[in-house]
């Protein structure tokens, strides 16, 4: 019998969520939202707007502004909670360990969403995520270049326990009922329809409760990273957590660069430039009947 491996961690609840920015309708061959378990965006937080997502032989790229902050945005698209452990440049966002699938993470509760704006530097600070170039990055600057642009979540479901179904009581023999007996069970029977009608109500009201390389062909700008920008208040809370699997359910990875190293990639399509007219001038052979060189007028 194949044994399921399972594993406990001590998890970072995101407690705010953020208000999501309206809808933008995104640009040819781009989207801005990938996963399906979890939908994952990156956000420019100047303008808050998500930035489009374009796919290129088969991965994910967004390009990036130098010096702009940017957000990883999750939504949990489950009725479950869900762990999301994060990396950026190969670095894990909680920890700052080398990235790895079993290490700590965020956990959103059913249908939430949050941004995750920077590296955690406690549970109530954290060091923002901020475009900049590869060897300004947090991860060179910490002695790991080899992973710089790329942006990678890890998702995993929760195991959670089935329980038991009740033990079933010997049924009684005819000759021990009695008539105090079928009172009961009558009065039993109908405080049981009294709840199977008030159930939908109840399930209703729970419901709506909250629940807690591309290879270099000649860039013309140098390649980006994330540094490790300015300190900002940001507060969580600590949860246990059970993997269902010792593997993630699924891998989201988005890899960035600058908009022009993407453009001269192909990465983003860019449309032919005008061929306009070219202006009348000067032409060597203004006219049109053949001939010989005829005389100049007479001078008088």
């Amino acid at each position: 019998m194949k044994r399921r491996l399972f594993s406990t961690v001590l998890a970072l609840t995101a407690l705010a969520a953020c208000a999501e920015s309206p809808a933008r309708p995104a640009p040819p061959l781009t989207s801005s939202r990938i996963g399906s378990i979890m939908q994952i965006a990156i956000v420019d937080r100047t303008s808050g707007a998500e930035l489009p997502i374009y796919r290129h032989r088969g991965e994910y790229w967004v390009a990036g502004r130098p010096g702009a902050r940017y957000a990883i945005r999750a939504r949990n698209a489950m009725g479950e909670r869900i762990m999301a452990v994060m990396s950026v440049d190969g670095v894990n966002v909680v920890s700052g360990e080398t990235a790895g699938i079993g290490q700590t993470g965020y956990v959103f509760g059913a249908r939430e969403f949050s941004d995750i704006t920077g590296w955690r530097k406690s549970d109530s600070q954290i060091a923002a995520f901020e475009f900049a170039s590869a060897g300004n990055s947090y991860a060179s600057r910490t002695g790991r270049p080899d992973d710089v642009g790329v942006i990678g979540v890890a998702l995993f479901r929760e195991n959670v326990p089935v329980p038991l179904p009740p033990p079933i009581a010997p049924y009684p023999s005819r000759d021990e009922y009695s008539s105090r007996d079928r009172e009961l069970r009558s009065e039993s029977s109908a405080l049981g329809d009294a709840r199977a009608k008030s159930a939908p109500g109840e399930a209703a009201a729970s419901a709506q409760a909250p629940a807690g390389d591309m290879a270099r062909r000649q860039a013309p700008a140098p390649s980006l990273g994330t540094a490790h920008g300015r300190r900002e208040t940001s507060y969580v809370g600590k949860t246990n957590f059970e993997r269902a699997q010792s593997t993630p359910d699924e891998v989201v990875r988005i890899r960035y660069d600058s908009r022009e190293n993407l453009v001269v990639a192909g990465v983003i399509p860019v449309p032919p430039t005008p061929r306009w007219p070219r202006p009348a001038g000067p032409s060597p052979f203004p006219g049109s009947d053949p001939g010989y060189v005829p005389d100049p007028p007479s001078r008088y």
